[in-house]
C-alpha cells in the first residue's frame, strides 16, 4: 500500500487530517484578532504580533490548582499516558510550536482590512513569511510520509502532493508508468504472488533480466524503435530529467506503444478510446441515431464485427 499511495500522490488519510490541522491552527495564530476572536485568546507569551489579548475564562479557573491538575504550556507536549491536556487554543497553538523556529514574531494575514495597527512589518514581507510557514507544513507531510511507509529498495521515488506530469498521457500509457515505476507490471523481472519462482529473463533478448530500466533503455530488441523514438532519455531514476519534462514523456509514451512495452498478456495495442457520439456521421436532415452496439457474424468462413446505428 505505500507504493501505492506515493504513486498516486495520495497521503493517508491519518496524515492527511493531521496536515490539515496544522494548516487551520497556523491560520488561527496568524489572523487578526478582530477577524478570529480566538486569536485574542492565544497564551501571552505566544509570539503573536497581535496587540491585543482578550482574558481566557477557562485559564482563570485554573489558578490555584495543584501542578497535577494544570494545563499543559502550549509550548509542551502531552505526555503518555495523557495525564494533563492542553487548553483548546492552547492545543491550536501548540501545532504550530515545529514552525515557529527561527521567527521572533508569527506574520498577520488580511492585516489590510481591518484597522491599522500601530507599527507593523510591510504586508508583503508578511504575505511571503506565511507562504514560507505554509511550505514547512507541507515539508513535515511529505516527512512524515516517507518516514511512516518505508518502501522496499527497488522503488526509490518520493512522494509528491500533486499529480505527477506523466498521469496526464492517458489511462492506458499512464498505467503501464505506474506499474513499471512501481515493480508491480508485466514484465519478466517484476516478482508476482502468484508465481514467485517464475523466469526473470526478458523474453525478447534473454540476456538480462527484464527490469524497467533494461525494457526502456538497454534491450537490443527494442533499440531500433528506442533510437528513432527516445532522444534525450538516458536515465529513469527518480532523479532524472525524464519525470518533469512532458515532451520526453511523450517520447516515452510513443515507445511504449510503438514496442507494446508491459503490456497485459494477450493485448498487442493499447485500447482505443470510445467514440464520441457526435462524430458518428448520419444523413442530413436524419437525427443522430441514440444506440451503438456492435455485432458478430459469419461472412464467409470469417467472423466480421458490424456496427449497427439506431
Amino acid at each position: 500500500m505505500g507504493i501505492l499511495s506515493v504513486e498516486s500522490c495520495l497521503p493517508p488519510v491519518s496524515l492527511l487530517i493531521n496536515h490539515r490541522q496544522r494548516l487551520a491552527a497556523l491560520r488561527v495564530v496568524c489572523s487578526p484578532p478582530s477577524m478570529n476572536p480566538a486569536t485574542a485568546r492565544l497564551h501571552p507569551l505566544f509570539p503573536s504580533l497581535s496587540a491585543h489579548w482578550a482574558p481566557d475564562s477557562s485559564r482563570a479557573l485554573t489558578r490555584g490548582l495543584s501542578s497535577v491538575y494544570l494545563p499543559l504550556h502550549w509550548k509542551m507536549s502531552r505526555p503518555i499516558p495523557p495525564i494533563r491536556t492542553h487548553l483548546p487554543i492552547d492545543k491550536v497553538a501548540h501545532r504550530t510550536v515545529s514552525f515557529t523556529l527561527g521567527l521572533s514574531k508569527m506574520p498577520m494575514i488580511n492585516s489590510h482590512l481591518v484597522c491599522p495597527y500601530p507599527i507593523l512589518p510591510p504586508q508583503s514581507l508578511m504575505d511571503s513569511t506565511y507562504s514560507a510557514l505554509q511550505k514547512r507544513v507541507r515539508e513535515k507531510l511529505l516527512e512524515e510520509w516517507s518516514s511512516l511507509f518505508l518502501t522496499l529498495g527497488y522503488y526509490l521515488h518520493p512522494p509528491a502532493l500533486q499529480p505527477r506530469p506523466f498521469m496526464g498521457l492517458g489511462k492506458f500509457v499512464a498505467g503501464r508508468i505506474h506499474q513499471m515505476r512501481a515493480g508491480k507490471g508485466f514484465l519478466a523481472a517484476h516478482p508476482t504472488w502468484r508465481s514467485p519462482d517464475a523466469a526473470t529473463s526478458c523474453s525478447r533478448c534473454g540476456l538480462e533480466p527484464e527490469t524497467y530500466e533494461h525494457a526502456i533503455l538497454s534491450c537490443p530488441s527494442r533499440q531500433h524503435s528506442r533510437s528513432r523514438l527516445l532522444h534525450g532519455v538516458t536515465d529513469v531514476g527518480p532523479e532524472a530529467p525524464l519525470w518533469s519534462s512532458l515532451p520526453l514523456l511523450k517520447r516515452l509514451a510513443t515507445l511504449i506503444g510503438v514496442t507494446s512495452t508491459d503490456f497485459p498478456p494477450r493485448c498487442s495495442h493499447p485500447p482505443l478510446p470510445p467514440v464520441p457520439r457526435h462524430s458518428l456521421s448520419h444523413p442530413p436532415g436524419c437525427p443522430p441515431r441514440s444506440l451503438v452496439f456492435f455485432s458478430l457474424a459469419e461472412v464467409s468462413g470469417r467472423w466480421v464485427s458490424f456496427l449497427w446505428l439506431m
